[in-house]
């Protein structure tokens, strides 16, 4: 179960509805993939198949600043979020679009002491950005690969988390990216997609983000048993597929 914490950032925003008040956990920044220096519209009723929102995240410093912030953990509570997603000792669990890697230090110790983490992004200088993040925090068990953008080339049956945060809006022709992902779980596995919802004062323009309605039927055209969790995160909502 996730539990909202209201902290000061929180309280100094334009209060939320009351019914959101009442639940928790902060997500907002997160790491993004890039795909091309390129935007292409897309919204919340944008049809299946459509293009993701495509933009340029080869500044890694810059990015590192947002993504990185040393007050992230406070509200961004990333072990809460994957003991809800059941990430657990002894699994493999992809980060696809892990960016500057901000996820992998908690996806590595939920995962020990022989699971396994691989941090995927289309950028290559985020890729080079993990890979001495890997070596300076020493984490053995974390492999940075740069994929394709209609890829994240993982093998059939050899992952048990998949976790897309902040990312499935940039992927193009989400359908058939779904059923790919599909493919790539191993018995018991699931994919989950955290994004950003239409009120969240983060995030990009409103007529690139999706519903989760959206997101939901997307995943279930790839093939995914999928439901949206009741209980939501400040910013965002978290969609669950599984085979």
């Amino acid at each position: 179960m996730l539990v909202r914490i209201l902290n000061q950032e929180t309280l100094m925003r334009p209060p939320p509805t009351p019914t959101r008040l009442a639940l928790i956990l902060g997500l907002t920044l997160v790491a993004l993939p890039s795909i091309s220096q390129h935007q292409h519209d897309t919204g919340a009723n944008q049809p299946h198949g459509s293009r993701g929102m495509h933009h340029d995240f080869s500044d890694v410093e810059r990015y590192s600043k947002m993504f990185d912030d040393p007050d992230r953990a406070a509200w961004q509570k990333p072990a809460e979020l994957l003991a809800a997603l059941g990430v657990e000792a002894g699994m493999t669990v992809a980060d696809v679009g892990a960016g500057t890697g901000f996820f992998l230090s908690h996806l590595a110790d939920a995962v020990r002491p022989d699971g396994h983490v691989l941090a995927l992004d289309v950028e290559a200088k985020m890729v080079d950005f993990m890979r001495e993040r890997i070596t300076s925090e020493q984490l053995a068990s974390v492999e940075a690969r740069k994929i394709a953008p209609d890829d994240p080339g993982l093998e059939d049956g050899s992952v048990d988390r998949i976790l897309i945060v902040n990312v499935w809006h940039h992927i193009d022709d989400r359908d058939r990216y779904a059923g790919v992902l599909r493919a790539a779980l191993a018995t018991g596995g699931s994919v989950a997609v955290v994004d950003y919802d239409a009120q969240s004062p983060h995030g990009p323009p409103k007529k690139h983000r999706l519903a989760p309605e959206v997101v939901k039927s997307e995943l279930e055209a790839g093939g995914l048993s999928v439901e949206i969790l009741e209980e939501t995160l400040p910013y965002q909502y978290v969609v669950v597929g599984a085979p």
